[in-house]
């Protein structure tokens, strides 16, 4: 009775050994699987309809010659790439392309710089000023671009801004009344220091945050062989810490290049259309000069080159996962 319960229980039993087929997944475990997918789904959607298809109609009116006139008529002039090829061919256009680079790399700089320090120090304070100083910068960094900017204008107005006010009463009589807004450089020290006052408590909480994670064990190890604290931040903080470095750099690359409205709000991308970027120019080529489709080819391009610093950006982080293997 016994063997024969045995060989029974051992026919009876999943065969498991090698050369066995698994099991066949079950319908809840395939369920289970497709559960983030149809999570993700409702957001992909909105995504699709609020972005894809925009993107759709801006690369369609690239490729049209419409303006005033057009749009009077209802008209539609197909022209193919003559605006990319008109664009590509302006000089103007490359010299946007270049100070907008060199803009968007001296903000970046000065974002992370600042930031990191900014960070490191909410690191060292004790709770009550780290409490306070994390107060100041989250309401620096909710307030609205727009509120922001004006703000900047009333500060740094020829009349009645604070700046000139302050500079003149410090001994600097030149700088009464100074016109922020007259030259390329003042202009766009102005919306430097607007964007960065913007950025730095995205870059200060994040690397404060980033380094509760590290383990107090390796700054004990350092500091007992010796290690002072620029050492320290050499040999743990910033290795344990450079995908947040490259992660927040390439964040803020894409958050500067694309910034439409400081550049905007300030001073319209002038004295002389010398503070333009490409999103500038690219509205003012649109929206100033009525030719839209010259407009969109310069949105679609500049869309472009932001694809290129991805492209780099994810080259980038594949490779040190490799050199982490």
């Amino acid at each position: 009775m016994s063997a024969q319960t045995e060989e029974a229980a051992a026919q009876a039993a999943p065969r498991t050994g090698k050369g066995t087929a698994p099991p066949p997944a079950s319908g809840r475990g395939a369920g289970a699987r497709a559960v983030p997918y149809l999570l993700i789904l409702p957001a992909a959607a909105v995504t699709v309809l609020l972005l894809g298809w925009t993107m759709v109609k801006n690369g369609l009116l690239s490729f049209q010659n419409l303006g005033r006139r057009q749009l009077i008529r209802h008209i539609t002039e197909w022209t193919g790439i003559d605006n990319y090829g008109n664009a590509l061919g302006s000089s103007e256009f490359w010299r946007v392309t270049g100070r907008s680079v060199l803009f968007t790399a001296a903000n970046v700089t000065l974002i992370m710089v600042i930031g990191c320090l900014t960070g490191l120090l909410l690191a060292r304070l004790g709770t009550k000023l780290r409490l306070l100083l994390s107060l100041g910068l989250v309401l620096a960094w909710v307030m609205p671009v727009v509120a922001a900017t004006t703000v900047f204008q009333w500060l740094f107005d020829q009349r009645f801004g604070v700046v000139d006010y302050l500079l003149d009463r410090l001994g600097w009589h030149a700088m009464a009344h100074y016109n922020w807004t007259g030259s390329q450089f003042s202009t766009f020290f102005v919306i430097t220091v607007l964007i960065v006052w913007q950025s730095v408590p995205f870059v200060a909480i994040n690397l404060y945050a980033a380094t509760t994670t590290i383990p107090k064990e390796l700054y004990e190890a350092a500091s007992l062989d010796g290690a002072g604290t620029w050492k320290q931040f050499t040999s743990v903080t910033f290795p344990f810490l450079r995908p947040f470095f490259l992660a927040t750099t390439f964040l803020e690359v894409i958050w500067v290049f694309k910034s439409f409205t400081q550049v905007f709000a300030i001073n319209e991308g002038g004295p002389d259309r010398l503070t333009e970027t490409l999103p500038v120019y690219a509205f003012q080529e649109g929206m100033g000069s009525q030719h839209f489709g010259m407009g969109a080819a310069i949105s679609i391009l500049t869309i472009v080159i932001l694809l290129a610093l991805t492209a780099y950006y994810l080259r980038l982080v594949l490779k040190q996962e490799e050199d982490e293997l």
